[in-house]
């Protein structure tokens, strides 16, 4: 667990570059603390020199002495506030970027295990509240200590004597203050917890709207929302109750000290061993005093939830994508895969199980067989969403891991029932990733067997999308989809049912734009409707993650129960 100390160790590479502008902020602390300072000083002359001993002369200087001196704190406030706020928001811009891109490089092991509206609120909930550290906590924290300083200089110098009855109550708020803090860390700790939990019900309904509505079951979910959005308001409460502490602990002391020094002052200035204007500077400097060192325990208690989001935020920073890069580019013709003894677990369930299989270019592979036999999975290790548990995948002979990561995935192009739209144009999503060329974006559609209906829409290939491709259909979304795989030019296409969603005409348009691309390329088709798998060259049957037949359609009639049967209940 961090402390303050941890979390700006963890800053300092940040802060130091902004040292001009810390500067500067300084500069306008050190101003505003100063002018604060030296106004309670200027009590004593206009009570001892204008009020008390009437000097005209002094009546003359000292109302423009206290005009600069409240300009100078106002500037210099102002110098803080701005440049701080600069520096804190700067750094919170570089915090969201860093933290995106280091998950960006995470496998999906990792973003099965956090949910998105966890993750989106860490880059946003958690960073803002950092933000709030470095751009308002941190600058005031100093401001209000140099406050102190430059007030207790002035008690001091008023009175030594009462300046030890005042400054002695000091000492006995820091335990009381310390056990604050150590609750505000805590409550702070599930307060965010639950705003992770908030923000992720909110992403899971709004993703989920359609099977929501078609259920019936708004009710339901709003419940469910209502719980988590109380078990927030319990803890936000609880945030503000122990915070609110601070202040009653602080004046109920302070109140202690300034009875004791009117006390002992009050005699000094009847017996005349202390001037009145002494005595009012002494009290308005301690009143004074009570107003930073109140502040500083009531930020003491805010920096502990700012910590706490600090954790959440370094977690992610700190994260090491376990698929390792490699160095090696892929060659410019891809001769043959080959999956050598291959096994991959998820935790305890083993997806693939010692499965062994080698393709050649030009070749078509087709995976079939029934929901978790491991098709998906022994695609996913050609990506390398996942690596194998045991054995290889090699390309020319070469093992997958030595490639780079993004010239392997360049090479390769997916089509699955899932398509993935983004709200962009459709250029973009066609090129997605890439440069958009416009002749080839074109091409890819046509090939797809989409520039037809494309040409309709009010821009054409430069039509925005909606989120997820709502102002499409199903159809026209998965050609779109295949359209991105076409202008991408792979080596190697995985294609999951890449046909499942279009109609007859148009998914025999597709099939014949899908054997033209597939000309001296690796191909594996992950299908469930045996129909499309005819002219492939090997069929390969997988069942609970090991491969129970391979060969051609011809092939397995003759030789594969287990194909005989899934021909059987299609028919």
């Amino acid at each position: 667990m961090l402390s303050i100390k941890g979390v700006l160790a963890r800053f300092f590479p940040f802060f130091k570059d902004y040292i001009p502008y810390f500067l500067l902020a300084i500069l306008g602390m050190v101003l505003s603390s100063g002018g604060t300072a030296y106004s309670a000083y200027l009590v004593k002359p206009l009570l001892d020199e204008i009020f008390i001993a009437k000097d005209k002369e002094m009546l003359q200087l000292l109302p423009y002495a206290i005009i600069a001196v409240y300009a100078t704190k106002e500037a210099g406030r102002y110098m803080q506030a701005y440049f701080t706020a600069y520096i804190g928001q700067d750094i919170i811009k570089r915090f969201r970027e860093n933290i995106l891109e280091n998950l960006l490089k995470l496998d999906l092991t990792f973003f099965h295990e956090y949910r998105t509206g966890e993750l989106i609120s860490r880059n946003t909930n958690d960073v803002e509240r950092v933000r709030t550290v470095v751009s308002n906590l941190i600058p005031e924290f100093l401001r209000e200590t140099l406050t102190i300083f430059g007030l207790v200089g002035v008690v001091i110098y008023q009175s030594p004597e009462l300046a030890f009855y005042a400054l002695i109550i000091m000492p006995l708020a820091i335990y009381p203050l310390s056990k604050l803090s150590k609750r505000m860390k805590k409550v702070s700790r599930a307060s965010q917890e639950k705003v992770s939990d908030i923000t992720a019900k909110l992403s899971e309904i709004f993703n989920n709207i359609e099977i929501i509505q078609a259920n019936n079951a708004q009710g339901y979910e709003h419940s469910l929302f209502k719980k988590d959005n109380e078990r927030y308001f319990k803890l936000t409460m609880k945030s503000v109750k122990v915070n609110e502490l601070v202040s009653p602990i602080m004046e109920t002391l302070g109140s202690i000290g300034v009875a004791v020094v009117i006390i002992v002052g009050g005699n000094e200035v009847i017996d005349g061993t202390m001037s009145v204007g002494s005595f009012f500077s002494f009290l308005t400097a301690l009143f004074m005093l009570y107003t930073p060192i109140k502040k500083i325990s009531g930020l003491y208690n805010k920096m502990q939830d700012a910590i706490v989001a600090s954790e959440r935020i370094f977690f992610l920073l700190d994260q090491i994508p376990s698929i390792t890069d490699g160095k090696e580019e892929i060659p410019s013709k891809i001769e043959t895969i080959t999956f050598e003894n291959v096994s991959l677990s998820y935790g305890e369930k083993q997806a693939l199980n010692e499965v062994t299989l080698e393709t050649k270019s030009g070749e078509m592979i087709a995976l079939i067989g029934d929901s978790g036999g491991g098709k998906s999975s022994l695609m996913n290790m050609l990506m390398r969403f996942y690596d194998p548990s045991k054995g290889s995948i090699t390309i020319n002979g070469m093992d997958l891991k030595s490639f780079n990561l993004h010239n392997l995935r360049h090479n390769i192009a997916m089509v699955t029932q899932r398509v993935y739209i983004f709200h962009d144009t459709i250029a973009a999503n066609v090129a997605y990733g890439k440069e958009v060329n416009e002749a080839n974006v074109i091409d890819a559609l046509q090939k797809a067997n989409a520039y037809e209906f494309v040409q309709n829409l009010p821009l054409g290939i430069h039509t925005h999308l909606d989120e997820f491709g709502t102002n499409l259909s199903g159809g026209q979304r998965q050609r779109i989809a295949i359209a991105r795989a076409i202008y991408t030019n792979p080596q190697v296409l995985i294609l999951d049912e890449a046909t499942s969603a279009l109609d007859s005409h148009s998914e025999q348009k597709i099939t014949e734009a899908i054997e033209y691309l597939i000309k001296d390329k690796i191909t594996f088709v992950i299908a469930h409707r045996l129909s499309t798998i005819k002219k492939a060259d090997k069929i390969v049957l997988l069942k609970h993650g090991k491969i129970s037949a391979i060969g051609s359609d011809e092939e397995l009639l003759n030789s594969s129960k287990e194909y005989l049967n899934l021909k059987g209940l299609q028919h």
